[in-house]
C-alpha cells in the first residue's frame, strides 16, 4: 500500500510528458503535455476567496501556550478563514503605519505559530516582503551571526518574535531593528503584535493590497549557508500562486477535498512554508501546528497531536519517518488513528530508505485496509518548490516523477545515464537579494536554473515513467582508483541496511576506499539492544561491544549486497558529538553538510584509514 504500485485513479492526474530527442550535446527537454490553468495574482487572493466562501473553517490551530499536548487535556487555539483576513488586514495596515514596504521587509525569527502565519498575512497583503529564518539561527547559535548578517544584507523595517524571553538575545543582537512580539517580557523599543491586530484597517492597506503584481516580491527565503552567509533567494508571488495551481493539476482531488494536515516543518524552509503552507491555504484546507519534532525527546507530542488530529494528507522527511514507523508498529490504536483518514503520505528532501519503506507499507496494510500511496516530489528553494511530482505507480523509492504542468526541464548530461536537472517556469526565482554575481552563475545561457543535483531516467524508453534522484553533483567525489562514489544513493542504501544509525557522512575521496563517520539512532538502538549506548568519556565516539558486533555484521551484509568499490564501506566510526550549527556541519533545515563534517572532523577521518585500525573503528564483519 505505501509502496505505492496501486494508486486509486481518483487521487492523481496521469502523466503525459513530452519528450525532445537528445542533441548533439546529449541535452535532453521535458514538459508536460498539460497546459498550466489560470492562477490568482497571489496566495493571498485565494485566502480572501475562502474567507468569502466558507468564513468559519478553520484555516489553522494551534496547541494553547502551556497546556500539554495530549489529546485529552490539551486544547486547540483555532483561528478561522475570516478571522484571519480581519487580522491580516490590521496587521497589513500597521506595517504600513510603521514604514514597511516592498523595500523594508519584515524579519521573523520565530517558528511555526499561529501568530506567524497572522504576520505573514498581514505583510503580504500590504506589499512587505517577509524574511522568516530558522529558528536555530537564534535559539541553537551563540552567537547570532547568521542573523546579524541577514538583517545588515535586507535592511529590515521590523523583526518578530513570538516569546520575547526565548528570542531575547537574537533581538538583542539587532540593535535599532524594531521588534514586535506577542509574550514574554517586552523589550526596549518593542511593541505587542496584539496592538498591531487592534489597528484601524485603512485606505492604505487596501491600495497597497490592490496594487499586488505577480512579480512583486512575497518571501526572501534563506539557504542554509553551510558555507557563509545565507543566500536569500526571491520568492515572488508569482512563483507561489502558480506552483499551487501545478501541484492541484497533478492531485486534482484537492479541488474536492480541502486537505487537514498536522505539520512541523518549519516555514523557514521552502518545503513547510512553500509548500505544504501554501497547499492549504490555496485549497481552504487546515493547518494544524505541530509542535512535536523528529528528535530524542520531542517526537511524543508529534504523535499526540496525530492522533488528535488525524490528517488527510501526511507530510515528512525520512528522519520525521524513521520515528513515525517504530510509533505506529508500537501502537495499534495510535496507528488506527492515524490512517483513519489519510489519503496520502509523501516525502521529500531525501529518499526513503527501502527498509524504512517496506516497514511503512506493513504498517499500513495491517491497519488501513486500503491504498495509502507514499509520493514524492522534487524541487527546490528556488523553485517554490515543486518542479517534478511522482503522480503515478512507481516502486523505486528515489523517483521523483516527472515535470509538473508549467514547467520545463532541462536534463544536462554529466556522466552515463546521470544529468543535471535544470528548471523553467512561472514558479522560478528571479534571483538572490543583493546578489547578481550570484544570480548570473545560478542560470545557464537559456535562462534555465542550474540545480546541481543529478538524476536518471527511470526506464529510458518512457518519460512517463519518471525520473529517479542521484544525488548532489557537489558532494559526490572519486576514490584513489578512479571509481566515481554517488554519495547520496551510498548514503540512503547504508542507512536502510543498518537502521541503527540516523545518518552517515562518506570519506574516500582520493583514498583508496569508501569509509563512514555515522550516527546512532537512539531509539533503534535501544530496541535492538535493550539500551543506549553512551559515549566515552571524551564524548567524541561511542564504543560499545555489542554495538560494534552489530554494525560489523551488518556492514557486512550490505556490501555482500552492494558489490562494487563504488558502493561498499569498509570501515565504520560512531560519533558521539551532534553536528554543529554553527560550524556549518548542519544545515538550519536539519540537512548534514557532508563536506563540513568530513573538514571538521579530520582526525576522525584519519582514524577510519589507520592501519591497524585503532579502538573504535568498526570493520566489516565475517562473510565480506
Amino acid at each position: 500500500m505505501a509502496r505505492n504500485d496501486d494508486v486509486p485513479v481518483s487521487l492523481f492526474a496521469p502523466p503525459r510528458i513530452t519528450a525532445e530527442p537528445a542533441d548533439q550535446s546529449g541535452v535532453r527537454l521535458l514538459r508536460s503535455a498539460q497546459p498550466l490553468g489560470d492562477y490568482p495574482v497571489t496566495v493571498v487572493h485565494s485566502v480572501r476567496e475562502h474567507a468569502r466562501l466558507t468564513p468559519d473553517r478553520p484555516l489553522i490551530a494551534e496547541r494553547a501556550i502551556g497546556e500539554s499536548a495530549g489529546p485529552a487535556a490539551g486544547s486547540w487555539r483555532t483561528i478561522s478563514y475570516a478571522a484571519a483576513v480581519a487580522a491580516a488586514d490590521a496587521i497589513g495596515q500597521a506595517l504600513l503605519d510603521r514604514g514597511l514596504g516592498s523595500g523594508r521587509p519584515l524579519l521573523i525569527l520565530s517558528g511555526n505559530s499561529v501568530n506567524q502565519l497572522l504576520v505573514t498575512l498581514g505583510a503580504m497583503t500590504a506589499g512587505v516582503p517577509v524574511a522568516p529564518v530558522s529558528v536555530a539561527y537564534s535559539l541553537a547559535s551563540r552567537d547570532h551571526a547568521r542573523i546579524r548578517a541577514i538583517a545588515g544584507l535586507i535592511a529590515p523595517g521590523a523583526v518578530f518574535a513570538d516569546d520575547a524571553a526565548a528570542f531575547g538575545p537574537a533581538l538583542g543582537a539587532l540593535p535599532g531593528v524594531p521588534a514586535i512580539v506577542s509574550a514574554g517580557p517586552l523589550p526596549k523599543e518593542a511593541e505587542r503584535l496584539s496592538a498591531l491586530v487592534a489597528q484601524r484597517p485603512g485606505d492604505a492597506v487596501a491600495a497597497a493590497f490592490a496594487g499586488l503584481r505577480p512579480d512583486g516580491i512575497a518571501k526572501i527565503l534563506f539557504t542554509s549557508g553551510s558555507t557563509g552567509t545565507p543566500k536569500g533567494v526571491l520568492n515572488t508571488h508569482r512563483m507561489l500562486s502558480s506552483n499551487q495551481r501545478m501541484i492541484r493539476q497533478a492531485w486534482p482531488f484537492l479541488d474536492r477535498e480541502p486537505p487537514v494536515i498536522v505539520d512541523w516543518l518549519p516555514w523557514s524552509h521552502t518545503f513547510g512554508g512553500n509548500h505544504n503552507v501554501n497547499l492549504v491555504l490555496t485549497t481552504g484546507g487546515t493547518l494544524y501546528v505541530d509542535g512535536g519534532r523528529p528528535a530524542p525527546g520531542l517526537f511524543g507530542p508529534t504523535v499526540a497531536n496525530l492522533a488528535d488530529m488525524p490528517p488527510t494528507i501526511y507530510f515528512n522527511v525520512p528522519a520525521g519517518y524513521a520515528r513515525l514507523v517504530p510509533a505506529l508498529e508500537a501502537d495499534r490504536e495510535f496507528a488506527e488513528r492515524f490512517f483513519s483518514r489519510l489519503r496520502l503520505m509523501f516525502n521529500a528532501a531525501a529518499a526513503l530508505p527501502a527498509a524504512l519503506r517496506d516497514r511503512l507499507s506493513a504498517v499500513a496494510e495491517r491497519t488501513a485496509g486500503r491504498e495509502v500511496p507514499l509520493t514524492g516530489s522534487w524541487g527546490a528553494t528556488e523553485t517554490a518548490p515543486a518542479v517534478t511530482s511522482a503522480h503515478f505507480p512507481f516502486t523505486d523509492a528515489r523517483c521523483i516523477g516527472v515535470p509538473l504542468p508549467g514547467t520545463e526541464v532541462k536534463l544536462v548530461p554529466v556522466e552515463e545515464g546521470a544529468y543535471e536537472i535544470r528548471v523553467k517556469g512561472p514558479n522560478v526565482t528571479p534571483g538572490y537579494f543583493a546578489r547578481p554575481d550570484l544570480t548570473r552563475a545560478a542560470f545557464d545561457d537559456d535562462g534555465f536554473y542550474k540545480s546541481g543535483d543529478a538524476v536518471g531516467f527511470a526506464a529510458a524508453a518512457d518519460p512517463n515513467a519518471g525520473l529517479v534522484f542521484r544525488g548532489r553533483l557537489a558532494e559526490d567525489f572519486k576514490l584513489m582508483t578512479g571509481t566515481f562514489v554517488r554519495v547520496g544513493a551510498v548514503r540512503t542504501a547504508l542507512l536502510s541496511a543498518v537502521p541503527v544509525l540516523s545518518d552517515v557522512v562518506l570519506a574516500g575521496e582520493n583514498r583508496d576506499c569508501l569509509c563512514a563517520l555515522a550516527w546512532l539512532n537512539a531509539a533503534e538502538a535501544r530496541g535492538t539492544l535493550g539500551e543506549e549506548p553512551k559515549p566515552e568519556p571524551d564524548g567524541e565516539l561511542i564504543i560499545h561491544g555489542e554495538l560494534s558486533h552489530l554494525l560489523a555484521r551488518a556492514l557486512a551484509g550490505y556490501n555482500r549486497a552492494a558489490g562494487s568499490s563504488s558502493a561498499r564501506v569498509e570501515r565504520l566510526l560512531v560519533m558521539a558529538r551532534p553536528a554543529s550549527l554553527d560550524a556549518g556541519e548542519i544545515t538550519d533545515k536539519g540537512y548534514v553538510n557532508q563536506r563540513k563534517v568530513l573538514a571538521g572532523r579530520a582526525a576522525l577521518v584519519e582514524l577510519l584509514y589507520a592501519d591497524p585500525p585503532p579502538p573504535g573503528v568498526i570493520a566489516a564483519g565475517p562473510g565480506r
